[in-house]
């Protein structure tokens, strides 16, 4: 498979470098402005594969991200002293996401 995403591994900006399109039979380069020669579909299948890879390892910081304290929450916790259990709940997010498990 093919995706912007794997392009712009490669690189190429969409918009500037590169137009995708999906008509239903799945997505390919609908035009190609780029200076630099378009990749090989193996590059492109390759550079897709990479992206799918790094974006399930990141899983637990998305879902971190999701639970963390707030910006408002950590500038209360911040003037009202509050840091201990900023920590806590911080460090009960991580627990429960824990780095490397994508589950």
């Amino acid at each position: 498979m093919i995706s912007s995403n794997g392009l712009k591994v490669l690189g190429f900006v969409p918009g500037k470098d590169f137009v995708m399109c999906d008509d239903g039979s799945g997505p390919y380069i609908h035009a190609w402005m780029s200076d630099s020669d378009r990749p090989t579909m193996a590059a492109m299948e390759a550079a897709h594969n990479d992206w799918v890879a790094y974006h399930a390892s990141q899983e637990y910081a998305r879902k971190r991200k999701a639970e963390y304290p707030t910006i408002e929450e950590c500038v209360h916790a911040i003037l009202d002293d509050g840091l201990v259990e900023l920590q806590e709940k911080r460090a009960a997010v991580k627990a429960k996401y824990p780095k490397g498990d994508s589950a």
